[in-house]
């Protein structure tokens, strides 16, 4: 499986802008009482929305919803789901083209 690591900073907000597979997103992650939560947009358009992330769990799931691959979190110490402290060491967050 082939993967990129989308560089994140362990804040328990954050919005990233990055390319993935010749798409222009932006990746809003934030740290609630219960979970992190993510919304992925592409060319500013909504794809996702309050989606919780999860250890090795897909985080778009649908190509119908016309993203080009997906996004997972992925723990280096553990199956923990992702959570900050931690975010960008221990917790990645990976692209897949699939």
């Amino acid at each position: 499986m082939t993967y990129q690591i989308i560089p994140i900073s362990d804040n328990p907000s954050q919005i990233l802008t990055v390319s993935l597979g010749g798409q222009q997103c932006k990746i809003n992650l934030y740290q609630k009482t219960s979970s992190l939560y993510c919304d992925l947009y592409v060319n500013n358009v909504l794809i996702i929305g309050g989606v919780i992330c999860q250890n090795n769990n897909k985080i778009v799931r649908d190509a119908y919803l016309g993203f080009i691959g997906d996004l997972y979190f992925f723990d280096s110490n553990d199956s923990s789901d992702p959570s900050y402290p931690g975010l960008g060491s221990r917790y990645q967050l990976r692209y897949q083209n699939a």
